[in-house]
């Protein structure tokens, strides 16, 4: 196999996985638990900062989702996902293509504060207050968007909704999406899509991020 995809349960790399399905492509996907394996002398010589996702294609190693999408969707796009440069629609995708990462860095601030940090002394409820707004806030950026279309580029699914709905997947963990009509909507419409099932843990999966035990809905 010329792919390679090492992967967490449902960490950023959940975006390659889901895109890797969504093509249909013949890949290895490695499932790294977290904790020493990330940290192994042997992974930090891909990624040198021991974090997933990190694709081999080849000769070529990738460690940003982003990038990984820009790739996968050059090289392997059969099913219309990338937009490609000349495109008209080429600068929105790749300014949705990113602003995943504008969610999700609210959601790696939460995820700090919640499951990282074990001493709930140290953990800040205001951080948690400023991060769940300014979360909700990027999360009302996409229910404009999505007044009156279904997905976030006018011309259907693409490659910048599995980095968005990867991010509201981890998002909806720290907000109610439910108050966002057409963000929930256009969630239940990607959390559909038989690639996006695929990306998911299998049942009695250990070692995951996010479970019931671990997140919260509403800041104290």
């Amino acid at each position: 196999m010329a792919i390679t995809l090492f992967h967490c349960q449902e960490a950023r790399s959940m975006r390659s996985l889901w895109l890797i399905n969504e093509l249909n492509l013949d890949a290895e996907v490695i499932t790294l638990s977290f904790g020493e394996e990330l940290r192994s002398d042997d992974y930090m010589s891909r990624h040198p900062l021991g974090r997933v996702p990190c694709l081999i294609d080849g000769d070529t190693t990738l460690y940003e989702s982003g990038a990984i999408t820009e790739w996968l969707c050059e090289n392997y796009d059969t099913k219309n996902l990338w937009r490609k440069p000349g495109d008209p629609e080429r600068a929105e995708w790749l300014q949705w293509l990113h602003y995943a990462e504008t969610i999700c860095v609210h959601v790696a601030s939460l995820t700090q504060q919640q499951i990282v940090i074990f001493d709930s002394e140290l953990r800040s409820p205001t951080v948690r207050k400023l991060e769940t707004r300014r979360l909700e806030k990027a999360i009302e950026v996409l229910e404009t968007q999505l007044e009156n279309q279904d997905y976030l580029l006018k011309s259907g699914f693409s490659g910048a909704d599995i980095g968005v709905g990867y991010s509201l997947h981890a998002g909806r963990l720290f907000t109610d999406i439910s108050v966002f009509p057409n963000v929930s909507r256009y969630y239940e419409r990607l959390s559909k899509r038989p690639a996006f099932q695929l990306s998911l843990p299998e049942p009695g999966a250990t070692n995951l991020i996010y479970t019931e035990e671990n997140y919260w809905m509403e800041p104290s």
